[in-house]
Parts: structure tokens; sequence; C-alpha cells
């Protein structure tokens, strides 16, 4: 292709699928599941058990789609499994002291429901336990169930999944089963409402197919947003990013948080984000050695084979692999490390020993956790493994100081991030008891929901719970019929640039967009410089992207994806502006507001769509526990659960 028509969107290579923009998909389902991770097919499995007829819209390809969806290693908050020796209720009561900004309620239900998610799994053809005893004997395991667990051999809350990384197919074979409609490769933008109207009843969804250009119009009683979180807000390079990116797959964009935005949802925590992140420049994310999660506890050597010291929560030495293990070691590798190199007592790099731990530890790290967490098991236990990597003999470079830029390392302040994950929930939908937004009619699960940050389980157990509450709904409403005016008018928007000259492609557009967040949202805000980011991002609107040229489905899709991120964008500075303090917690820095932590300002910022207005508002940060619920968690989980339908309350 001519470099002219490569760069001013003038030609197009020879697209393989029929293309039909505009062509109209009519259907009509009970419940809607937008987005086909974790969270959807748990939400869609449990809807359709109930008796509902479910139709799951996902962009991508449902059967390993999502953040989880090449495996998970591990499956944490299990306290109800039998061999655990931890108290439920104290648990989630520590848990929403010590994490303030991480929602409570949803920590709780993971915690209620985890073990019956996992259970489920199994029921579907998950196997997880070690049925052939290879560990038959190892502290990490329970005799009478065969559970092996991770880290906390004592408290036994965390599980290893044996076949984790099988999870996807084996809910997309049980979402077949269950005779859920599946609509791949169709990407939502936009909600229906009663009437067309905004903060009306949500009725349904409408998506475009991202390789026929197809729209699609879904009606439905119930809508489940389980969409994935929004990323590359701040940091984008597509060519660079694979196994670099931190938690998420860089596909996720947050079109499902846009959808719900404009049509008047509550949001939360959309002020927050952390930083700096070292981007598309990265070593493959659990795959260097990572010793505090999927590499746990494996041993630390530097360059002269000097050991890396490990230290409970006091700072004390623990002395030898089963000391990490102990129930409340908070085993990590000494954080003296950075200034132990400056001294010249460690010398880079440093190494993962897997040859010095102990055969039952090695082959746990290995053999489970690498092979089965999704970021590790094709770019390290598959690419290594076939290179001739020999985890009895080699050991394997650990970039794990904030020195070392790529592993655990750091890039600018500005490079940012709004991934969930490791005890660090981020904005999205406001929900209830009943996981039910501020909308009727829309219900949320997994990364959708403000303040979610259970990974793996917190997906599917608040999916397995939305799913359960949305069919409760369904049962009671009747189907609404679409407004024309309102799909004319997402039809309008989301094809205008179809066929137009430009000189602006996708990733320039996206590219933008992360600048002046980088520029105007960074590190350390201020209200003047928050403002002009917002007059930037609308001057973008204005021209950039009617200036956006789109080829094929696929240009469509990214270009649509550009449009969700600058409103995400526009949500994060509107956020930033309406909260007037700084906060360590939520690594949030106002410099013309610079007391941290002010007592009056520990609460949620909300926000929503009004009239074309931005609306802001506050939530106590307990209000899930405030009037009209009760004090306590049991309670309220109890009153609103469905408690008969779960299996392994204790």
């Amino acid at each position: 292709m001519p470099l002219f028509d490569e760069m001013t969107g003038q030609g197009s290579a020879a697209w393989p699928y029929p293309v039909k923009y505009g062509k109209e998909n009519e259907l009509s389902t009970d419940i809607l599941v937008i987005g086909g991770g974790i969270a959807g097919c748990h939400a869609a499995i449990n809807a359709a058990k109930r008796g509902m007829k479910v139709i799951v819209l996902e962009k991508g390809a449902t059967v390993h789609s999502g953040c989880s969806g090449a495996g998970v290693d591990h499956w944490g908050a299990a306290y109800t499994n039998q061999a655990c020796t931890s108290d439920l209720e104290q648990a989630a009561e520590s848990s929403a002291r010590r994490r303030s900004y991480v929602n409570g309620m949803l920590s709780y239900i993971t915690m209620r429901e985890s073990y019956d998610a996992l259970l489920d799994c199994e029921d579907w053809g998950m196997q997880f336990r070690d049925v052939d005893d290879e560990f038959a004997g190892s502290p990490m395991r329970d005799e009478k169930s065969k559970i092996l667990f991770a880290y906390d051999y004592t408290t036994r809350v965390n599980i290893r999944v044996v076949n984790g990384a099988h999870v996807k197919p084996v809910l997309y074979r049980e979402l077949l089963r269950q005779g859920v409609k599946v609509l791949d490769r169709v990407m939502v933008t936009g909600l229906l409402t009663e009437g067309g109207k905004a903060a009306a009843r949500v009725i349904g969804a409408m998506g475009v197919n991202v390789r026929t250009g197809e729209f699609f119009i879904v009606n439905a009683k119930a809508t489940i947003m389980s969409a994935a979180q929004y990323s590359g807000i701040w940091v984008f390079n597509t060519e660079l990013s694979g196994s670099a990116v931190h938690l998420d797959c860089p596909n996720n964009v947050g079109e499902g948080t846009a959808a719900a935005w404009k049509a008047g949802a509550e949001l939360s925590l959309m002020e927050r984000s952390k930083g700096p992140v070292h981007g598309s420049f990265g070593w493959p994310r659990f795959g260097v050695g990572s010793p505090t999660n999927t590499w746990f506890p494996c041993n630390l050597v530097d360059a002269r084979g000097t050991p890396i010291p490990w230290v409970d929560r006091e700072g004390n030495i623990l002395q030898n692999v089963s000391d990490r293990t102990a129930f409340k070691a908070g085993a990590t590798p000494t954080p003296d490390i950075n200034d132990m190199i400056a001294r010249g007592e460690l010398v880079l790099p440093l190494f993962a020993d897997l040859p010095s731990m102990p055969e039952d530890e090695r082959r746990a790290i290995w053999g489970l956790m690498i092979a089965n967490e999704g970021k590790t098991r094709v770019p390290v236990y598959q690419v290594f493994g076939e290179a001739g990597f020999d985890p009895d003999k080699d050991m394997l470079q650990a970039p794990i100081t904030t020195l070392e830029v790529g592993g655990e390392g750091e890039g600018p302040p500005l490079w940012r991030s709004a991934s969930a994950g490791g005890g660090w929930g981020s904005g999205g939908l406001i929900v209830d008891w009943d996981m039910k937004t501020t909308l009727p009619g829309l219900f949320a699960a997994g990364n959708a929901i403000a303040g979610e940050n259970g990974g793996h389980p917190g997906a599917a157990t608040t999916g397995r719970y939305a799913g359960r509450k949305a069919a409760e709904y369904a049962a009671t409403v009747d189907t609404l019929v679409p407004n024309r005016k309102q799909i004319d008018a997402e039809k309008a928007r989301i094809y205008q640039r179809i066929g137009q000259p430009g000189d602006v492609g996708w990733k320039e557009l996206n590219s933008g967009t992360a600048r002046i967040m980088q520029i105007y949202c960074g590190a350390y805000k201020s209200e003047s410089m928050l403002k002009e980011g917002l007059w930037w991002l609308d001057s973008i609107r204005e021209s950039e992207v009617n200036r956006t040229y789109v080829r094929n489905p696929h240009e469509l899709m990214r270009y649509i994806e550009c449009l969700s991120r600058l409103t995400i964008s526009e949500v994060i500075i509107n956020a930033s502006l309406a909260r007037q303090a700084s906060s360590q917690i939520l690594d949030f820095h106002r410099v013309d507001f610079p007391e941290v932590e002010p007592k009056e300002w520990n609460k949620f910022i909300t926000l929503k769509l009004q009239n074309d207005n931005v609306v802001t508002g506050s939530i106590p940060l307990n209000y899930y526990l405030t009037e009209p619920y009760s004090s306590t968690f049991k309670e309220n989980y109890e009153a609103h659960a469905n408690v008969n339908e779960t299996r392994a309350v204790r």
C-alpha cells in the first residue's frame, strides 16, 4: 500500500469478512449479559439455571476472552472450604477496616461464595483437586479434600487450581449446555432505555459486530453489565503491549462503563489511579520470579548467589520456606533490598532460585502456578519450556526491584493505570446489596463495579450473585419496546466516519487522548490543569474525532473504543475536580488541596450525567452498612442473597 494512502486512510487491505454496515439484527431476551468474561459467564449461567432466556454479547471470543481468559493459578477468599481455619466474619470486618476504598460489601459476598463458585466450576468439568496424589504429604495439601493451598498453609483460604488454564472453555461449554445464546464479536456501544430517556429503566443494549459492521439491538427485561474495566487511559501503545500489560487485557477499554455513564448511571472512584507504571516496557507479568504472587514463596539470590532475606509483617527475618507460608507471616523479600544494592551488599541481576526450593514447592510454582496463570502459561511456561528451561536446574532472572524498569520497576510519574487488583479497587458503577445499579433494570458484576478488587473469585461470585438477582427482577417486569429515535441516534454516532476521508488514524486518536491525560491529569493535579485537560478533550471531540478515517469493521471497533476512552477520560477529570483533598490511599494528589486524608473527605465521590451536565455527590465509605441496610455484613447478605440457593454456607 502506498505510504500516502496508509497515512491518510485512503487505502486499505482487502477485508476477509462480508461488510454489512447498518444492517439491523433485533433480538429479545429475559436477561442480557454484556461481557463474556468470568463475571459475565457466571452471571449468564446462574440466570439460565433459573429458567431465564439469556443472551451474552462479547466483543471477543467468549471461550477465551476476559482478564482470566487464558487461565487462573489460584482461587482466593475460599473461606467456606472445609479445611479453612479462618473466621469469615472476623476476616470481613478486618478487611473493611484495612481497605477503606475497597467495597467491603463485594469483599463479603466474595468470601461467602468464592468456594461455591469454585465447586460450580468443578461440577461443570474443571477438576481443581490433586486427584492423582502428586502432592500427597505436602504441607500445602489437605489430605481429606485433596485441595492444594497457596500462600498461607495454616488459614487455607487460597486454593491452587490444578486445571485453571481450562476455566474459560469449561464456562463456555456450560453456557451452551444451559441454552445461553452467545453472540461473539459484538461490541456494546450504548444502552437502550425506556422511552429513549436518560436515567430511565434500562431495557437492553445496542452494539456492532466488529467483523461485519452489522448493528445489533437486544431488548431485555434485565441487563447485567459485566464488561471489563477501562485501560489504556494514560499509557497507550499497541505494538509494545502484549504480555507487558500490568493486569488487564489491552482490549479492555471501558465501553460498558461509558455506555452506562451516558445512560445516566452513577459512578464512583473514577478519580482513582495508580502510578507510575512501566507501560509497555515490561517483562511478562508474573513471569519474572514475582515473589509475592505467582512465584511465592520462591528463594531469591543475587548475581553472586547471595540469598535475599525474607521478612514477616514486623520485619523479622524468616529463616526458611516453611516460615514464609505460616499464619500471619505476611512474608515478603526484605523492603531493604534497594538499599542493600546501593550499599553493594547485593549485586544485580537477581534470580528466582527454583532449584534450591523444596521439591513440592518447586513443582507447585512451575507446574501449577506458572502453568495455569493466564499471564504466564504461554509466554513463560510454554515458551521457556520449549526453549529448554528446566526448573530443577535453571534459575530465572527476577527484575523485581523498583531500580529496574520493566519488572516491578517504574516508569515516568505521568504513566498511570486504573486497573484493579492486588487489594486495590478502582472506578465503576455503584451497586446495592442486589447488585443493582442506580438505573432500574441494570445490574453489574466484576470489575464494572466501583471498588471491586476480588480478582478472579470476585468476578465469579459477583457474577453468580448478579445472575440470581437479575433473574429475580426479570420475573416481575414486562418487556418494553425500544425507542426508534434512540436507535437511529446511536447508529448515526457510531457509523459517522464510515467512508469519510480523514488524516487521523485510531492509534493517533487514542495516543492523543492518552497524552492529554498524562499532561493534565497525571500524578499531581490542580483545578487549572484539570480544566485545561477538559478543554483539550473537548477540542479532540470537535477536531480529531471528525478527521478520523474508518476503512473496515476492525477500524470501526477501534474508533468506537477511542470514543469510549475519551468519555472515560472526561469522567476521570470531572471526578478529580470533585475531590478537593489529597489521599495517599487513592494515590491522588491535588497540589491546590494538599491536606492528606482530611476526615470530611473520607467518602466515595459520586458522579452522574444529568441533562448533559455532570452532577457530583458523595456517599459514605460504608454505605452498604447504613440505612436502609442493616449494620452488619451477615444480616444484609442473608436478607438479599437468597441463601437457600447457595451451596456451602457454614
